[in-house]
């Protein structure tokens, strides 16, 4: 699996970071920054909810 950040869309609500601080982290703007593009298996209900919550759908989550 393989995370995903659109940087371009995110809003800075902190709702990745807050629920993940293991997959995202924020810049000095608030903004999102991704940490772990490759989250283990015991993260993917973590990876799953940031994808299902972020207002601006700028998360994305692939299987490789």
């Amino acid at each position: 699996m393989r995370l995903h950040l659109d940087s371009s869309k995110c809003e800075a609500h902190g709702l990745c970071y807050s629920r993940a601080p293991q997959l995202f982290d924020s810049d000095d703007d608030g903004n999102a920054v991704l940490i772990d593009a490759e989250p283990s298996e015991k993260d993917r209900n973590f990876a799953e909810l940031c994808v299902q919550t972020c207002p601006e759908g700028a998360i994305t989550l692939t299987e490789e």
